[in-house]
């Protein structure tokens, strides 16, 4: 947005025409000395009751205690060229009619209450804006359609609202900016891009918007979820601050599934588009208000045909007694190989961030290891040539069934999460003969994501990842897909 901030002066929001980048994080946090430290600075993080959100809005007296509330947090407009921005964080629809998912993910973690809270936005088909009528479906073939946002919250909790339509979503092109209004307010246009919150909350009754920088949003569960335990309403507001993207600090930023990302093969794809971030703000969650100031915070996404055949995965950023911030994520996934017979590959990555350096297995440059059971246990090592890395995680929380778009189904119950899971993480240093040296890191948290999802899963998955050799090659050019495109702007995939 090129608003400008002097024009807001009297907003109860404090309006900042641009972001700090990482390095200045010290003095923004009231004189914390290292800039990946999150939670320093004296976090202040509480968690109190008001009264429940009724349908169609809140009461005067739950207003007025949001709009004090409110006075406290510091909205920025995202810039066009900011820090730590990593590769294929905008949409990626392409306009065309194929079968296409987009999904985004973004985390609030609370260490001092155990808790985290999951938001997951999803658009299906969005060439159709309605559901497909007969003749669109005699064209086309089956579809479905639409726009889910689903929160995984306090105590494993759930809420789900979702909507067959997709003609009030709206994504950038290049940055990672969304939304989607459910309802709109009387007389009002639901938004078509970033808005201030201000503009939002005077337009939106039921919806959601968010930024790298920025994340609100109100909605109600839509009553379709009999095998979990829900909430009813779900309202949020809080920025963040970006510390880690995907890669070391003050570098370029990668491609989590590397360059060839930029295409439609090897699908879906995936981004990690924040690894550890700064959030400060509030979320409702049926009527408990949780506020926080330098939560731990994550944010990722994927996009393409349709989710894997099968996959697991395991993320984590809020660690015990460690020095310094760590992020941690590691997933895997049988996903097909493209052709016309149904070929599939083992895919998996461990990406560790720690002390502004970014420690990376993946196929093409090591060698990854699992062993997950249907549910309960995680296991993944890898290796590269300099590093070897270790994460176990256990859990007997029940966990709790997740949608996911699939392609036979829209948007259904196709994984199961929890966020209640032991983790430990051990990071080493090779020696000369391939062994363990130099002990980097080990830690643990009582707080990691997990999730296993697709299937079927009928015994523990040992898997290794194999990539063909010719692959490996392409992967190890260092091609800098984005300034190709830059030199050639009309060619440019969207979302790239």
């Amino acid at each position: 947005m090129a608003t400008n901030a002097c024009t807001f002066n009297k907003n109860p929001l404090q309006i900042r025409p641009a972001f700090q980048s990482p390095t200045n994080f010290g003095a923004s946090l009231g004189g914390c000395r290292s800039p990946l430290k999150l939670g320093c600075g004296g976090s202040r993080r509480r968690v109190f009751a008001v009264q429940s959100v009724p349908k169609g809005g809140a009461t005067e007296e739950a207003r007025a205690e949001l709009k004090e509330s409110d006075s406290t947090l510091v909205y920025a407009p995202t810039p066009s060229n900011r820090d730590l921005r990593t590769p294929h964080s905008g949409y990626h629809f392409d306009g065309s009619a194929r079968k296409f998912f987009e999904g985004w993910y973004f985390k609030v973690s609370i260490p001092e209450q155990r808790q985290n809270f999951c938001f997951m936005y999803s658009v299906e088909n969005p060439a159709f804006r309605r559901k497909l009528n007969r003749l669109e479906e005699a064209q086309h073939g089956p579809r479905f359609t639409g726009v889910g946002a689903q929160i995984l919250g306090a105590d494993d909790k759930y809420i789900c609202q979702y909507t067959e339509e997709s003609q009030n979503f709206w994504g950038s092109r290049r940055e990672l900016m969304l939304g989607n209004t459910f309802r709109a307010q009387k007389d009002m246009q639901p938004p078509s891009k970033e808005v201030l919150p201000q503009e939002f909350d005077r337009r939106v009754l039921e919806g959601f918007q968010v930024t790298p920088l920025w994340h609100q949003g109100f909605i109600q569960d839509d009553g379709r979820t009999t095998y979990a335990e829900t909430v009813k309403t779900a309202r949020w507001k809080y920025s963040t601050r970006p510390i880690y993207g995907w890669g070391n600090l003050r570098s370029k930023q990668k491609a989590t599934a590397g360059w060839l990302a930029a295409f439609p093969v090897f699908e879906p794809h995936w981004q990690v588009c924040m690894a550890a971030g700064l959030s400060t703000g509030w979320i409702e969650w049926d009527g408990e208000r949780f506020e926080f100031e330098n939560a731990p915070s994550y944010s990722e996404k994927n996009w393409g045909g349709a989710f894997p055949r099968k996959w697991f995965w395991v993320q984590c950023n809020a660690f015990n007694g460690v020095t310094g911030e760590v992020a941690l994520t590691a997933a895997g996934g049988l996903r097909q190989l493209p052709g016309l017979s149904e070929n599939f590959e083992n895919a998996a990555l461990i990406g560790v961030h720690y002390g502004g350096i970014f420690y990376e297995f993946v196929p093409w440059n090591g060698v990854v290891n699992w062993e997950v059971s249907p549910w309960g246990y995680w296991y993944v090592s890898a290796e590269n040539e300099r590093h070897k890395v270790e994460v176990e995680a256990t859990t007997k929380d029940p966990g709790t069934t997740l949608r996911a778009p699939t392609s036979e189904a829209g948007l259904a119950p196709a994984c199961k999460d929890t966020c209640f899971a032991d983790l430990r993480l051990q990071l080493w240093e090779k020696k000369k003969d391939g062994s363990k040296g130099k002990l980097i890191l080990d830690t643990t948290s009582n707080m990691a994501a997990v999730e296993v999802g697709g299937g079927p899963w009928f015994n523990t998955w040992k898997g290794k990842t194999f990539t063909p050799e010719i692959i490996n090659r392409a992967l190890n050019l260092p091609v800098d897909v984005e300034g190709i495109f830059d030199l050639l702007p009309p060619l440019k995939p969207p979302g790239l």
